[in-house]
């Protein structure tokens, strides 16, 4: 394909999305960046060693800094942005100032739709923006896609995704895979979902229900923001409901709720001491750090559950993945199935199967050819189908 891809943000994601693209995508190159240039070396360096190329090579740079960030871009055919969600649309911007298509990891709606916003600037640019390209948002929904594709008439779609230790700990059996001011992201604001047919703000941490997990057992599912993105906007007028939750060993969220209701997530300056800190600041260095030192294998289970009519009869659909780390390659399932999957919506947009301009993700490519690649990438995907009766 001899394209050149270039990654914003050297971390676990971004890192498994390069190894992803060297190994599946035929590139010219695969440049990572960072404003580290060490963890950018290393990030380079390991996709190298893993797969035995020198395709993988490393870069400094500032996305923050419009002049760098267009230096970096120079001879760059889809960038892939891996760093905190409120710095997509800025980045965005300057993708279509240089000509570049772009996909991110996304992980707020408002500021997706930020970004979204600039359809007629990429379009006139002749470039591809495809925000929300992870996980949840992300895979997540493209299993909704193949949901929708495999019923006639459908009449509700439930999404779920928990990335969990192997080996839980309490008091809150987690463990951290991604950037804390993500997690605290999900579990604040609201979540978007289609109810009746109209679009409904739910409060996070909230609607608890259990759900059971066959290699886990029983579990509990409830309410976070970002899952769903921008679907339920897409696919209103086409299902009456359309929803997602994260799933956690049971407990979880009663514990982390206690910080949210205390306060520990509030951005506003509080005076301790005669310092004046934000609460939320705090949070993400303490409670982050201590996470982080829980050292454990993951795992990820996602499910997707739809109902409706086919071919005249009612049916349930269900779709499950269950994924642990690979313990070959050292990524965790988070990053595969967050780093894989961007690669692939890269890769797409690359080859030009993506129309121009900015595309929400549940339209970028069919949940069935999404499904596929991710089967081929060694990601375990299992489908029952229930004839209900009227």
């Amino acid at each position: 394909m001899n394209n050149t891809f270039a990654i914003l943000g050297a971390g676990m994601q971004g890192t498994a999305a390069a190894y992803d693209l060297a190994k599946f995508s035929q590139p010219a190159k695969v440049v990572l960046g960072d404003v580290s240039i060490e963890q950018a070396r290393r990030s380079a360096a390991r996709v190298n060693k893993l797969l035995g190329t020198n395709c993988c090579e490393a870069k400094q740079v500032n996305a923050l800094d419009p002049a760098d960030l267009h230096k970096f871009l120079s001879g760059v055919d889809v960038l892939l942005s891996c760093v905190p969600y409120w710095m997509h649309p800025s980045i965005a911007k300057q993708a279509i100032k240089s000509g570049v298509n772009m996909c991110d990891l996304g992980g707020n709606t408002d500021i997706t739709l930020e970004t979204l916003a600039l359809d007629g600037a990429a379009k006139a640019a002749g470039v591809t923006l495809v925000p929300d390209c992870g996980l949840a948002p992300g895979l997540v929904n493209n299993i909704g896609c193949w949901l929708l594709e495999n019923l006639d008439e459908p009449e509700s779609i439930k999404l779920y995704c928990g990335v969990l230790p192997q080996h839980p700990k309490p008091p809150l059996n987690y463990k951290l895979t991604f950037n804390v001011e993500g997690l605290v992201t999900e579990y604040d604001f609201q979540a978007v979902a289609l109810r009746n047919g109209e679009i409904s703000m739910i409060d996070t941490l909230s609607e608890l229900e259990d759900l059971r997990i066959e290699q886990l057992g029983q579990m509990e599912a409830f309410t976070t923001s970002g899952g769903t993105s921008t679907a339920p906007y897409t696919f209103q007028g086409r299902v009456p409901s359309y929803e997602y939750k994260t799933i956690r060993f049971p407990g979880h969220c009663e514990r982390i709720k206690m910080f949210r209701d205390f306060g520990f997530w509030n951005p506003e300056k509080v005076e301790v001491g005669g310092v004046e800190v934000a609460p939320r600041e705090v949070f993400y260095k303490v409670f982050g750090e201590a996470l982080a030192k829980f050292e454990d294998l993951d795992l990820c289970v996602v499910r997707g559950v739809g109902t409706g009519q086919k071919g005249g009869e009612k049916l349930r659909l269900q779709v499950d993945i269950f994924d642990k780390q690979d313990e070959q390659t050292g990524f965790t399932s988070m990053e595969r199935l967050t780093g894989f999957s961007m690669a692939i919506v890269a890769t797409e947009i690359a080859e030009g199967h993506v129309a121009k301009g900015a595309v929400r993700y549940e339209v970028a490519t069919s949940g069935k050819k999404f499904l596929d690649k991710l089967q081929e990438r060694g990601v375990g995907i299992s489908f029952e189908r229930e004839k209900l009766s009227d």
